[in-house]
């Protein structure tokens, strides 16, 4: 009994769509039955795009074979509406070129893209039909609405850039050395007389006795270093090194007696000069003292080198006359160690004295300062009294500091655009010009680390999601957030925002805790973006807090 009433209601229902079929405006009557759904439900804007793919299902008997129907996705926004391009269906017995969609049904899928413009963040995306048979245009009464709109998230990445400085090379502690030469005879360990009285000697003392009143300026320790010429044996050479070293330590205790010195002193002793012997041979004028450096290079036995030495020697006059004699010494060397300005005093110098400062001075100094002004002043003297390329292009970082595009641009011509850093600034300029994808050139021809976190930033304003991750993973910023949330890792994208405070922070966290289905702490951080009205009209509209309204 049921089974044949069950039976017979079916047939009722189909013949019902039969007679559908028969008159195509009644293909208006039963639109209603039109399976309609949308991927996805929830609109995204990626790149200032939002793609939709939207999908019909014709049950059996609707299509009039000679009818048409012609469908139009639109985006109704706040402020008005914009129209995709119609799809157009047509019956099995129409003879035009769309889709056929047969009395027997189908289901068909339909790809589509509107531009973003300000205000479809609040939207949402209906269908509109007519039918179409021979003159006759019959709208369908209803619009369907399959999707709501639209996602802007990703629009809150921050496209300021980050710039770089050069560093400085400024050193609290400046290594020196002052250095007096003992010589000698040939195979000899003696000092002789005239070699205590020379002017280099008494410099040498003048030097070490005026030391004391020097303020910046402390002897750490005196090295005596012995060499031997490398024309003789070995060991008498070694020898001979070791006896120089003797005597030279002895006469410096007698230039010494009544200068007062500090430091260990660190006797040392070379033997044969082979490093001094090159690098003397290579500033003379022979003619063939690339060939004798290399012929000297092929002999690793000591024993023949020196064979060869006495026989260039008889040849070469100038390596008897000039060389060998220049090697035959012992060196005494005062360590010295410089005490720079301390900060207090180049803080001091850069307010009264700015003119005394060296460059590495006044790179290091604008450091020391939070105000902007006086970075550029000190940036500004370092590259024009000192045509510092640091300073040029530090400059530049100060004046996007404050924001002047114009004026770092200006800095930057003057520097070359091949260095990586120079190319990440240049990026940033371009960056905050509006030009991302010049930007994007710097930063590809940088390299450099920042210049892959600016490449990040542009990722996400071009929907390049993964590739962002790749670049900003592990950071701790915005756009960092931005590349986890976006690619749906919720947990690490509030982690990378640990570190900042600002309200624009708390309003991306409350995206995530909507993500996660945390009203309570939605709730809580909703309370303190409502105090501000810009963020609370945002909020009131965006489609991540639909749920919560």
């Amino acid at each position: 009994m049921k089974k044949s009433l069950l039976r017979l209601l079916g047939i009722a229902a189909f013949g019902v769509m039969l007679m559908a079929c028969n008159n195509p405006k009644d293909m208006v009557k039963y639109a209603d039955d039109i399976e309609k759904s949308c991927n996805p439900e929830i609109l995204e804007v990626i790149a200032d795009k939002i793609d939709v793919s939207y999908t019909l299902k014709f049950p059996e008997g609707y299509f009039h074979p000679k009818a048409m129907l012609e469908v139009t996705p639109v985006l109704v926004y706040e402020g008005g509406e914009a129209a995709a391009p119609a799809l157009r269906l047509q019956g099995e017995k129409v003879l035009d070129n769309y889709n056929v969609i047969p009395v027997a049904g189908d289901e068909i899928q339909h790809k589509i893209q509107f531009d973003y413009v300000k205000g479809m963040e609040k939207s949402y995306l209906e269908l509109r039909g007519a039918v179409l048979y021979n003159d006759n245009v019959w709208e369908l009464p209803v619009a369907y609405k399959i999707a709501d709109g639209a996602n802007i998230t990703y629009k809150w990445v921050e496209l300021h850039g980050e710039p770089v400085l050069m560093p400085d090379s400024y050193q609290k502690i400046i290594k020196e050395a002052e250095e007096a030469n003992i010589m000698y005879a040939k195979n000899s360990a003696q000092v002789r007389a005239r070699e205590l009285t020379k002017g280099e000697i008494k410099e040498f003392q003048e030097f070490l006795k005026n030391l004391p009143a020097d303020e910046r300026r402390t002897v750490t320790g005196t090295d005596i270093v012995a060499y031997a010429s490398p024309e003789g044996p070995v060991d008498f050479n070694e020898k001979l090194s070791e006896n120089r070293m003797k005597s030279a330590e002895k006469a410096f205790q007698t230039l010494t007696r009544k200068i007062q010195t500090e430091g260990p002193l660190n006797l040392k002793t070379k033997g044969e000069d082979w490093e001094g012997f090159q690098e003397l041979v290579s500033k003379t004028d022979l003619g063939d003292k690339e060939l004798i450096l290399r012929v000297l290079s092929m002999y690793s036995d000591p024993v023949i080198r020196e064979r060869e030495i006495r026989n260039m020697s008889a040849v070469y006059k100038t390596l008897e006359d000039k060389v060998l004699p220049e090697l035959r010494r012992a060196r005494v060397i005062a360590n010295i160690e410089f005490t720079n300005y301390t900060d207090e005093e180049l803080v001091e110098m850069t307010a009264n004295n700015m003119d005394a400062m060296n460059e590495e001075a006044l790179l290091y100094a604008a450091t020391l300062t939070k105000d902007n002004d006086t970075k550029i002043a000190l940036y500004k003297k370092a590259a024009e009294k000192f045509n510092s390329p640091r300073g040029q292009s530090n400059l530049a970082v100060a004046y996007l500091n404050a924001n002047k595009v114009n004026e770092a641009a200006s800095a930057l011509a003057k520097c070359d655009a091949s260095n990586p850093v120079i190319a990440n600034n240049l990026g940033v300029i371009e960056m905050r010009k509006g030009n991302f994808d010049k930007a994007a050139e710097f930063f590809a021809k940088s390299g450099c680390p920042t210049a892959k976190v600016n490449q990040g930033a542009l990722d996400i304003l071009n929907g390049k999601y993964k590739e962002a991750l790749a670049k900003l993973d592990g950071k701790k910023h915005m756009n960092a957030s931005l590349a986890q949330l976006l690619n749906g890792n919720l947990n690490k994208a509030e982690e990378a925002l640990s570190e900042c405070t600002c309200m624009k922070t708390k309003y991306v966290k409350a995206v995530i805790a909507a993500r996660k289905g945390q009203t309570s702490k939605v709730n809580e951080l909703m309370e303190e973006i409502n105090k501000i009205p810009a963020f609370a009209e945002k909020a009131s509209k965006d489609i991540e807090f639909a749920k919560y309204r």
